[in-house]
């Protein structure tokens, strides 16, 4: 009688899908990531992809990860470190090493650790395991290429093809670890590869060859059972931070009667949203790929004054290259979304990998005084309701609003509750069509709360007029050069913008009422910081949480908040460009800072110990 496999049940598990970049690991990790989403668990993603295009195969610098952390709880963050790790290769084993627990089951495949594939990766000895120290993990040596091409000889694949399904029998195997049943990663298979008949049957065949050898084999690890969280019935998708963003921008048009229009340049890790927002036309959508990151966001301010909700979309290099035309939407007070999707610099710097680095280029990287509103995502379900924001605020409020997300944001993915879009705020235009001054209108005539021009669209009767980015007269609207008038506005343009915190939620703390430390993030880095607060609660330590959204203008509680606690200290992944810049608006602020720039999400341990270590100073 066959040995009984024993079964674990965990709370969470993380899980890290690794091999060269042709060997599908993100394709994997995507299908397990939505079959678990599917099966009721809570779960977070981070794609981690190499810089390179296409490094020789089985090299280091070619390896591509899928990490994928999963629960029967809310889950925050990818995770530390995995607890299983699948190594199709020498190179994914060597640089995965440090992501992996001292435990952890590693699944390889046996084919591609022979003598000159160890080689490659620059091993030295035949023993991977024993070199990198890994003494204690449990290895499931399984030969998959073989395994593959035997299974799939009735096909008559050539090799090449035959090897592409090497992943789905990785997945069949984890998905028996799991007990996760094939029929769903069946239908996605079918879903992705709708048009090719044959490499869906492949595909299955060797998901299912993987899965039957799991099962046959009684492999000597246990398999894994993680129980379904309870949810709010709804509507539910696994959705990443771009297309999350694409969606929030397009909500933000329909709310606000406009066609939505994309002005972009192809550019790591931004594209995506260009990508998505092109297949949008049944929405109305206009997207133009320009011939370059300028041409971008002038196609989009001219969109912009055709009456349109106008956004562009880019990284660090791009913004930098958007910074005049950013600054003539500025004087010239027209609406528009620019969504900078921040990467490792500087210069051309880690194009795939993250960093919360362009905050200070977001806030003053223009000439002259030109203030924008600037927004900062969380989460990849919360791009959407930023992305909205700040299509309503550019809108209400005659403004550039950039938006921060970041590579770990856009391209990670967590479970999303499709909102209901009559549960969100009116947009409301100031048009021209508003103005009841008794004196003639003019470009830049004013509503006297909120300092918002009113938007004449081309076309509309008696409302013919000239804008631009040379200076205005406050009264006439034609161009001025007077000391006195540029003063004045300069001053107005900036009170507009301060006058937006009237308009947006006041800063939430969580945590600890009675708080010892305050710590303070703002973008992507929320769920490690959510879950490095919720560990020290857990120690019994009073900690508290303010993780900003809105940093220009900030909430009007910000200072009173803050001024609340003895210990505060601001967590980012630059150099304290957000801890310098509160410092400037709250006179006698002086927080603690910990700071890293690695192009990595921080780790949530890693944050316990520092934090502990301010704590208790």
């Amino acid at each position: 009688m066959a040995e009984q496999t024993k079964v674990t049940t965990l709370e969470k598990v993380v899980v890290r899908f690794s091999g060269d970049s042709g060997d599908g690991m993100q394709l994997t990790g995507t299908i397990f990531s939505n079959l678990s989403a599917i099966l009721g668990n809570d779960i977070s993603t981070f794609p981690d992809f190499p810089a390179e295009i296409r490094a020789p195969q089985g090299t280091l610098s070619g390896v591509s990860g899928f990490q994928v952390h999963l629960g029967s709880r809310k889950i925050y963050t990818p995770g530390d470190k995995a607890d299983v790790l699948v190594a199709m290769n020498p190179a994914a084993l060597k640089v995965n090493v440090k992501h992996i627990k001292p435990n952890a089951i590693v699944i390889i495949d046996t084919d591609s650790f022979l003598k000159n594939d160890l080689t490659k990766a620059q091993f030295v000895t035949e023993d991977p395991f024993a070199e990198l120290g890994l003494n204690s993990v449990q290895v499931v040596a399984v030969p998959i290429s073989s395994m593959v091409k035997d299974g799939l000889a009735e096909f008559e694949l050539d090799n090449k093809s035959a090897l592409r399904c090497k992943n789905m029998f990785a997945l069949g195997l984890v998905c028996w670890l799991f007990e996760r049943p094939l029929e769903e990663a069946m239908h996605m298979l079918q879903n992705k590869f709708a048009k090719k008949p044959a490499i869906v049957k492949a595909n299955i065949k060797a998901l299912t060859d993987g899965y039957n050898y799991g099962h046959n084999t009684h492999a000597t690890v246990s398999t894994y059972r993680i129980e379904s969280t309870t949810v709010e019935p709804a509507y539910y998708t696994d959705v990443n931070g771009n297309k999350a963003t694409s969606y929030g921008l397009i909500a933000a048009a329909e709310k606000a009667g406009l066609r939505l229009f994309l002005g972009s340049y192809p550019i790591t890790p931004a594209t995506d949203i260009l990508h998505e927002l092109a297949k949008r036309k049944d929405l109305g959508v206009i997207t133009v790929q320009a011939e370059d990151e300028i041409a971008g966001i002038c196609t989009a301010i001219g969109a912009s004054f055709a009456g349109c909700l106008a956004a562009t979309s880019t990284s660090g290099p791009g913004l930098a290259l958007k910074g005049e035309a950013i600054g003539l939407a500025v004087i010239s007070e027209i609406p528009l979304v620019v969504i900078d999707v921040q990467r490792g610099g500087p210069s051309t710097g880690m194009p795939t990998k993250s960093e919360q680095t362009d905050l200070m280029q977001a806030l003053y990287g223009r000439n002259g005084e030109s203030p924008a509103v600037v927004l900062a995502a969380s989460t990849p379900t919360d791009c959407f309701d930023a992305a909205f924001w700040a299509g309503k605020l550019a809108v209400e409020h005659m403004t550039p609003v950039i938006l921060l997300t970041d590579s770990f944001i856009a391209n990670g993915s967590s479970a999303w509750k499709i909102p209901d879009l009559d549960t969100y705020p009116s947009i409301t235009p100031n048009y021209v069509t508003n103005y009841k001054e008794e004196a003639p209108w003019k470009p830049y005539r004013r509503d006297k709360d909120s300092l918002v021009r009113y938007w004449a669209i081309p076309g509309m009767n008696e409302f013919m007029h000239r804008i631009g980015g040379l200076e205005k007269d406050y009264e006439t609207s034609a161009i001025s050069t007077d000391p006195a008038n540029h003063q004045k506005m300069v001053n107005v343009r900036q009170a507009k913008i301060d006058k937006i915190a009237d308009y947006i939620p006041e800063q939430e703390v969580c945590g600890d009422k009675d708080a010892d430390l305050l710590v303070i993030g703002w973008g992507g880095t929320y769920g490690h910081l959510y879950e490095a607060m919720e560990d020290m609660q857990a120690e019994g330590k009073k900690v508290a949480m303010a993780h900003f959204k809105f940093i220009q203008p900030l909430p009007k509680n910000t200072a009173e908040l803050i001024s609340r606690y003895k210990k505060v200290v601001v967590v980012e992944q630059n150099n304290g460009q957000f801890a310098n810049y509160l410092r400037g608006k709250i006179p006698g602020f002086n927080p603690f800072q910990f700071n890293r720039v690695k192009g990595q999400p921080f780790v949530v341990a890693r944050l316990v110990e520092e934090l502990t270590k301010i704590l208790e100073a």
